[in-house]
């Protein structure tokens, strides 16, 4: 009984990671034809969380389009949030790192956080979003080196709202960008971010009753940053945003351009004055996750109390 489990286990797992018909047509881990070519590696999570929500794959598909357009930029596309040929990571200009993370990152073995120090050393650019950012106590430290920020249960807090951003900041990454709001988004803030080279670029308002930490109750009222440049000491850069929670929200045309420019910006490519050109049709239900889950185990039924004699 106990390997007939173990087997039907190991086939729901399975099934969580495969890939949809419409999502095979999408070429992984394929090696730019140009040498030349700016390599952007795209790392797309395992599938996650409900339906339009944690969509690591359609989400990466949709900046392989967009990057594509760019002269001299090649997208690499990689799926399960690892590659299975490490090689297309070497001489990345940029890695995107859309997953979930604390203990389901999956760079958490000494060889993958070894190359993901050895991307950092050689100056590629990192952009790192939504449960990206959050990672095991241990790895805090280098996630503020290599993003400039990790988020952490000690003071870290999230949820799910509409957020408003109100102004945005003055940077190569919001070229073109206006005020916007993203609606039921999933948010990551009150961060351990490092001491020196962090630009807020976005900071909205967050409902007090979001902050269940006692550090996030003592600034209540404070707009929290929720997206953020980061200059590296050794040149290389790195974008981080919270947000990318709810596949919808790349329906508005301010994160789609934020996103792109800050792919260019992190890569040290050149940003458009007006952002990058992001506003061709996009299909959101294209390249969507198959989402199988284990159905929750049901709680014993309480023994009946005996009958009082």
């Amino acid at each position: 009984m106990r390997l007939i489990l173990l087997a039907t286990a190991f086939s729901l797992l399975s099934a969580r990671a495969e890939l949809t018909t419409e999502q095979q047509q999408v070429p992984l881990e394929v090696m730019p034809g140009d040498a030349s070519a700016a390599k952007i590696v795209l790392l797309a999570g395992s599938p996650s969380n409900k339906p339009g929500q944690h969509e690591y794959f359609a989400g990466c598909a949709l900046l392989r389009e967009w990057l594509a357009a760019v002269p001299g930029v090649a997208p690499v596309m990689v799926a399960d949030g690892w590659p299975k040929n490490e090689a297309v990571l070497d001489g990345a200009r940029a890695v995107v790192f859309f997953m979930d993370g604390g203990p389901k990152l999956p760079f958490l073995t000494p060889e993958r956080r070894a190359k993901v120090q050895a991307l950092a050393d050689a100056g590629a650019g990192f952009i790192v979003l939504h449960q990206a950012v959050d990672c095991p106590a241990d790895l805090a430290p280098s996630f503020k080196e290599w993003f400039g920020a990790a988020f952490q249960p000690d003071i870290g807090c999230r949820g799910h709202w509409d957020v408003k951003f109100d102004s945005v900041s003055s940077h190569a990454v919001t070229s073109g960008m206006k005020p916007f709001e993203l609606l039921k988004d999933g948010w990551l803030y009150n961060l351990h971010f490092a001491e020196k080279g962090v630009t807020p670029l976005l900071a909205a308002q967050m409902p007090d009753t979001s902050r269940k930490t006692e550090h996030a109750k003592s600034h209540a009222g404070r707009a929290e940053t929720v997206a953020w440049a980061f200059e590296r000491p050794n040149g290389g850069r790195s974008f981080g945003f919270t947000g990318c929670d709810l596949h919808a929200s790349w329906a508005v045309p301010e994160q789609r351009r934020m996103l792109v420019n800050a792919l260019l910006w992190s890569a040290k490519l050149p940003v458009p004055a007006t952002g990058a050109a992001t506003d061709s049709p996009v299909d959101l239900a294209k390249n969507l996750d198959r989402k199988i889950f284990t159905p929750k185990a049901k709680k014993p039924a309480a023994a009946a109390k005996p009958a009082a004699k």
